[in-house]
């Protein structure tokens, strides 16, 4: 037995009533948060290519939402899950920096729709997508991103696979096969930092798309590499170059302690580890800029204090984070997060309009923002930010991170969804809060919300 067997094993014997009430309500959330996000990128450039690109896409199965043509499940799971990246708005597992939702979450929608299952499955097969990511990401840890590599492109198809494979009910040896085939779908590669590109966006995407197909030809027999993860050429010793890694990680008390719980969702359209940073900001700018005569103008120097590893994503190159190009570059960028958070006194996807982005006033601030690294950080999303003003005495405030409750992700859906239908939207705010709908009429209901009149 292999690591993927026992992954398997797990998966195929698991029924919905053995996963804890508290994760099929996570789930609820997680859908609603993900068709937020869904809606915040159908009008974005990056949606309409996606769209553009599913609708010369003959199929039959799924509904993609933006669309009025079905498509195969396996493109509406691509299409939805790029849109629920494309905003850098979807949640994280901190430790590994792997995004599950838009890839679990669109997995789940298209072959849920296409199979017609009951909620509850619906709920039960994200929850495993969420596992799996979880305890794939917590033997790599942040390895992946130190090596060149998007670590969500590396787990997500192989989560995706899991996750398509119990809607589809594989069996033990079916859902091995097509595990082990998602290791050989697993890329994505960190060359967007180079421009802003928007191959990130289609990581998630493409791992979805991955894990439908690896699902759906192991449903006919076609087996894959059982080795996939343990093998000198497998997915750790490939991208790593640790075919030895503590795969004990993969089933360490699984079905008794949840890891997938731990997956945080976002507050702002940008890199998680920027998230408790802008918290910051903004605190500073509610209870310092009251006082009078103190302003951003005021601010002579601002240190962000984190860990290493965050450095080359949020801080580096300098003169990108500073003055970002593009969308992408913004939201990778800690200078220009938290000028905006301390002039505009939020951060949204207006700070993602290319105006705001340019705005001189932010810029000019965000020269004065420098990241330091502290090598005794890095267990989290932690930090410290060290505030000196031209005159007066300087502040320091500690920063970390939390997961949001319920109501702050409802509210994000609302704002997320402003403009669509609003009737429509509380509709699906409704059956993913107090209600059971099957796969079908759940895809109704979004796609009547993204898509109808306002």
């Amino acid at each position: 037995m292999t690591a993927l067997d026992d992954l398997a094993q797990w998966i195929s014997t698991l029924t919905p009533d053995r996963i804890p009430a508290e994760q099929h309500r996570l789930a609820r959330m997680r859908l609603l948060d993900t068709f937020g996000l869904i809606a915040a990128a159908l009008d974005h450039s990056a949606g309409r290519s996606l769209l553009a690109w599913a609708g010369a896409s003959a199929g039959a199965g799924a509904t993609v939402i933006g669309s009025s043509a079905p498509a195969l499940p396996a493109v509406a799971a691509l299409v939805h899950g790029s849109l629920a990246h494309a905003r850098d708005f979807d949640d994280t597992f901190i430790d590994s920096v792997v995004h599950p939702g838009s890839t679990v979450i669109a997995t789940a929608l298209a072959t849920s729709e296409a199979a017609d299952v009951t909620f509850e499955t619906l709920t039960a097969a994200i929850t495993v997508g969420y596992e799996i990511a979880a305890r794939l990401g917590a033997v790599a840890g942040r390895g992946f991103h130190a090596r060149g590599f998007h670590a969500t492109g590396i787990i997500g198809p192989i989560a995706a696979a899991a996750t398509a494979g119990y809607v589809k009910r594989l069996d033990a040896s079916q859902l091995a096969d097509a595990m082990s085939l998602a290791t050989s779908m697993s890329s994505g590669l960190l060359a967007f930092m180079g421009d802003g590109g928007w191959s990130k966006w289609l990581h998630t995407g493409w791992s979805a798309h991955g894990g439908v197909t690896a699902a759906e030809l192991a449903a006919t027999g076609f087996r894959g590499p059982r080795h996939g993860l343990d093998h000198a050429y497998g997915l750790y010793g490939a991208f790593l170059g640790k075919p030895d890694a503590e795969l004990n990680k993969l089933t360490e008390r699984l079905g008794q302690t949840w890891l997938g719980a731990s997956a945080h969702a976002k507050l702002y359209p940008c890199a998680h580890v920027i998230q408790p940073y802008i918290d910051a900001a903004l605190a500073i700018r509610e209870q310092t800029f009251a006082t009078e005569n103190v302003s951003t103008e005021s601010i002579a120097a601002m240190r962000c204090v984190m860990a290493p590893w965050a450095i080359p994503i949020v801080a580096e190159p300098r003169a990108s984070k500073i003055a970002p190009r593009n969308d992408l570059e913004a939201i990778a960028s800690l200078p220009f997060m938290v000028a905006a958070a301390l002039i505009e006194g939020r951060v949204d996807l207006r700070t993602l309009e290319q105006a705001t982005i340019e705005n001189p006033a932010i810029q000019a601030l965000a020269t004065r923002i420098v990241c330091a690294a502290d090598p005794a950080l890095g267990s989290g999303f932690d930090g410290r930010m060290d505030v000196t003003f031209h005159h007066g005495d300087p502040l320091s405030r500690t920063v970390g991170i939390a997961p949001p409750k319920e109501a702050r992700i409802i509210s994000k859906f609302n704002a997320n969804t402003n403009g669509r239908s609003r009737p429509a939207c509380d509709a699906l705010l409704r059956a993913l809060t107090d209600e059971t709908p099957a796969g079908r009429k759940l895809m109704r209901l979004a796609h009547t919300a993204m898509t109808g009149p306002t």
